[in-house]
């Protein structure tokens, strides 16, 4: 039986092509507002899951859900000023 050898240099996923660039980087601290909402909305979603929800539940459904709302509503909100030129709409 052959051994099977590898010519090539092992694969490293440490590249330093692999790295998140600062782009990457900003729009995902941009973002994270939105992505912590998600959670959050998650969360209370996940809490409900095995039980009938009370009224507390459904207050912290609901409360998640205009968090989560709110935070994409404001992200869309500071894409499109920055994308306008000049203020105009």
């Amino acid at each position: 039986m052959n051994t099977i050898v590898t010519v090539q240099e092992a694969v490293t996923a440490f590249a330093d092509f692999m790295e998140p660039t600062d782009a990457e980087l900003d729009a995902i601290e941009q973002e994270m507002p939105v992505i912590l909402a998600d959670v959050e909305l998650l969360d209370a979603q996940i809490i409900t899951l095995d039980r009938i929800p009370t009224e507390l539940d459904n207050r912290r459904l609901r409360r998640a859900r205009r968090r989560a709302l709110a935070a994409r509503i404001a992200l869309a909100n500071r894409t499109t000023a920055a994308t306008v030129p000049g203020g105009a709409a």
